[in-house]
């Protein structure tokens, strides 16, 4: 190339640069390498000088770079303005990690070993907080000590909490318990508010050494128990994105409710082939429709996915907001879309009897599942049928009404039910590590109150429609991969050295061994699993090595998916309610339509970017959705305080043990100070607590009886006397925890409620 630079030669990421950019600068991993070889700090000036970039655009594009840099932590800059790398100055960058007892931790973004920040260094941060530390020392246990140099990014703009009053002074004390500094508020300004009640309020100083985080109200939320509450305090506590900014507004207002016939003529038609879409019962958007059919050879499959990407085209209002949410937020009884509803639920949901736009993967199979060949449609489609699981699931299981019901659509969903059953013989021929979890869902009665929390069944319906979309996302990766195409793609390491030693070890004390030694691949864990189908301790195992998994993320590299043991896999199905199924879907029409990867919106570089904004708003949802789940859990026992339970140990630690509630799905806290008197030593490895002198032992799954003697709504903790269970040892009582006067007055209160409620329902 007759204008590459002499530097190009020693950056590794040369060619994505060029991909990505006409005149490419050196990329940030060469100006670290380079910086940190160099031996001393260097200016701007004298590193362009030292490789020959004399360019003023490109002098000005670095001088950028190196700005974004230094505010990612990536680089600092001396009193000379001078830069070097942080780990030349023996800095460490990462995210702040606060315990509510005040102290806290830093999170190296280099995975290394966290840093114990002292309540004192945590004065001036907030959870969430982006700072450069230095190590100070070790403490007496044995852990590195941070010292704070600088913030790199503030965390947290707003917080969400209860309105108190101290000495004339107005404060909100956060919701979060890992925010341990009240927020002081100067004035209620124009809200009419009352002490006690939920409000929002703007952080306008951050905390420092010597003052507290100060704020203002900017919205009241309203009364600590009124209903939906919970929803409203988790989705400003983890910052949500949830009102429609006015441009987003005005760019849907003029969208059809039909698909125009100008759009369909560019398309395949396949509305003549019969799709149906598979949802649950209550479901309000069908992203996905599925059709197979039989051949002399084998099977084959087309899944129709809405084709979002039509609609919300980059550089948009619409765009910025969606990938600003990153998915969709499911809490009980509510939805915070990614996209708005005209879309979500109208232009992009496959509802049935009307044409819709879709990205079709048709994929052909063998007779015995292995995939052959697969291909990608732009097409129109017309779906014949919106049904729910649980009819389905009857219809397949010979149920005589439903098959009735539907004896059109009968024998292709039959076809579809047999080819379910040779996908799920190569899952299982391939090893995928399959765990039985039960998943809940919240049944809501008067006033939004909840009325029961029951398991959700999944039939051979589920099933179904689940390995259809498993193929898809698969031949999606591969085709994706094979064109060289940037990409999300769906990474999942197996077990770190750690994890793999300690469930080894667990293992082999129950006389079970897992092989393929130090890098044990999915298909080792078959015989594992299989052997616990046949044990009482079934729960305990399967427990054991789901935790001891790693968490799935987007990736930009093509990682295998470690679960799921495929090479390669991406998401493609959802692209309602998932940003990486629709940059997805946008890389598949850019190579249909004869695109480059160099030409490609969504360069190596921003992908880069994409795959760690929507790891975390994917984590920031759960994290939100498990928030709420546990305050309507507390609500719920407010009214059971005084009452005994069946439970199961389902996690054991070092102060104790928490328990769920057989038949209604909630968890409890044995504290380890409420058990009979004895020193109680903790086995993680074994999962257990064991009394020094009793000799008696609790373990991850044992089968208890416990009494509900306390819950505090405010800290989202309820608390468990327990009553009998356990193995070995001596049958002695534990201690009962004191129960004062306000847990007496909630559980009459509570009692009172329910027959009140009782006598309405008469």
């Amino acid at each position: 190339m007759a204008n590459r630079p002499a530097w190009a030669d020693h950056d590794p990421e040369y060619e994505r640069e060029l991909a990505s950019y006409r005149d490419p600068i050196p990329s940030r991993a060469f100006i670290i390498e380079r910086l940190a070889a160099a031996g001393r700090p260097t200016t701007l000036q004298r590193f362009c000088d030292a490789l020959d970039i004399v360019d003023a655009d490109r002098r000005q594009a670095l001088d950028r770079r190196f700005g974004a840099m230094l505010a990612k932590g990536q680089l600092i800059r001396n009193r000379a303005g001078e830069y070097l790398p942080p780990a030349k100055a023996d800095l460490i960058r990462g995210r702040v990690v606060a315990h509510p007892d005040g102290f806290g931790f830093l999170a190296p973004d280099d995975g290394s070993r966290d840093l114990f920040l002292h309540a004192r260094e945590m004065r001036a941060l907030l959870h969430g907080d982006r700072i450069l530390a230095h190590v100070r020392g070790v403490d007496a246990r044995g852990r590195r000590e941070g010292a704070l140099v600088e913030v790199l990014e503030r965390g947290n703009h707003e917080v969400v909490g209860r309105l108190f009053e101290d000495n004339g002074a107005y404060l909100v004390a956060p919701d979060n318990k890992r925010f341990t500094q009240d927020v002081l508020i100067g004035d209620l300004g124009r809200f009419d508010v009352n002490v006690g009640q939920i409000v929002v309020a703007a952080i306008e100083q951050q905390p420092t050494k010597h003052m507290p985080p100060v704020g203002r109200i900017v919205e009241v939320l309203g009364e600590h128990m009124a209903p939906g509450m919970e929803i409203d305090v988790a989705i400003r506590a983890h910052q949500l994105p949830h009102q429609w900014p006015a441009a987003v507004m005005a760019e849907i207002a003029d969208l059809a409710t039909e698909v125009p016939a100008s759009v369909k003529r560019s398309r395949e038609d396949l509305t003549k082939l019969p799709f149906v879409t598979i949802d649950g019962a209550d479901a309000q958007d069908f992203d996905d429709a599925v059709y197979a059919k039989r051949t002399l050879r084998g099977w084959r499959l087309w899944v129709a996915i809405a084709d979002v990407a039509h609609y919300v085209r980059p550089a948009t209002a619409l765009d910025s907001e969606a990938l600003n949410r990153g998915n969709s937020v499911y809490f009980p009884g509510r939805v915070i879309p990614m996209l708005p509803e005209v879309l979500s639920n109208g232009l992009c949901s496959l509802n049935p009897g009307v044409d819709r736009l879709a990205m079709v993967c048709e994929i052909t199979f063998s007779r015995s599942g292995e995939l052959r060949r697969s291909r990608f449609i732009n097409a129109v489609i017309r779906s014949r049928a919106r049904l729910v699981y649980d009819d389905v699931g009857a219809l397949l299981a010979g149920d005589p009404t439903q098959r009735a019901r539907y004896a059109e659509l009968t024998p292709q969903l039959e076809v579809l039910h047999g080819l379910y059953h040779v996908l799920r013989a190569q899952r299982e021929a391939r090893g995928a590590i399959d765990l039985e979890t039960t998943e809940t869902r919240v049944i809501y009665g008067e006033d939004r109150k909840i009325d029961r929390i029951e398991p959700v069944q999944r039939n051979d319906a589920h099933k179904l429609i689940e390995e259809c979309m498993l193929a898809a996302n698969r031949v999606t990766a591969m085709w994706l991969a094979k064109r060289q195409m940037p990409a999300l793609f769906r990474g999942h390491e197996g077990p770190s050295a750690d994890k793999l030693e300690t469930v080894r070890g667990f293992l082999n004390d129950l006389g079970l061994t897992l092989g393929g030694g130090d890098e044990p691949a999915p298909m080792d864990y078959k015989p594992i699993l299989d052997a616990a189908k046949q044990r009482p301790d079934s729960r305990l195992i399967q427990t054991v090595i789901l935790r001891s998994m790693s968490q799935a993320a987007y990736t930009p590299e093509h990682e295998s998916h470690f679960g799921l043991a495929y090479d390669l896999y991406a998401h493609f199905t959802s692209p309602i309610r998932r940003y990486p199924d629709l940059a997805t879907h946008r890389a598949v029409k850019h190579q249909l339509a004869g695109g480059k990867a160099r030409t490609f919106v969504h360069n190596a570089v921003a992908m880069e970017e994409l795959a760690d904004h929507c790891s975390m708003t994917e984590r920031r949802a759960d994290d939100a959705t498990r928030e709420a789940m546990l305050w309507l859990k507390c609500e719920f026992m407010l009214d059971r305080v005084g009452e005994d339970f069946d439970g199961l140990i389902a996690a054991v630690t070092s102060f104790g043990l928490f328990v769920e509630l057989k038949s209604i799905y909630v968890e409890g806290l044995v504290h380890i100070s409420t058990l009979e008197s004895d020193y109680y030593h903790f086995d993680p490895r074994g999962h257990s607590l064991t009394g020094e002198r009793s000799g008696r032992t609790y373990r991850l799954g044992d089968s208890v009886r416990v009494r509900i003697v306390r819950v505090d709504l405010d800290q989202r903790k309820i608390d468990c006397q327990l009553l009998s269970g356990g193995r070995g040892g001596a049958n002695g009582k534990a201690r009962a925890p004191r129960v004062d006067g306000r847990d007496e007055a909630v559980a009459k209160a509570g009692k009172q409620r329910r027959r009140r409620g009782k006598a309405k329902r008469r």
